[in-house]
């Protein structure tokens, strides 16, 4: 699913498969509010600069975000 919502908002989908995403959408509350989240996250990750990130939980985050790309 996540790969899924990121090649959406990314347009990486095909015509026929954001047609069926979307029409899922419609009818799944989970899978619109997830992707609600993730909007919300990227705008709000946006707004950051690396110097309001303390080092700590830029590494830590990495280390989460490197584990889910390897998972």
């Amino acid at each position: 699913m996540v790969e899924l919502v990121n090649d959406y908002l990314e347009g990486g989908l095909a015509a026929g498969e954001r047609a069926r995403f979307e029409a899922h959408l419609s009818v799944c509350d989970p899978c619109t509010t997830y992707l609600a989240q993730v909007r919300e996250t990227i705008r709000l990750a946006g707004r950051l600069t690396e110097e309001s990130v303390p080092s700590e939980v830029r590494d830590e985050l990495l280390r989460a975000f490197r584990s889910w790309k390897d998972a």
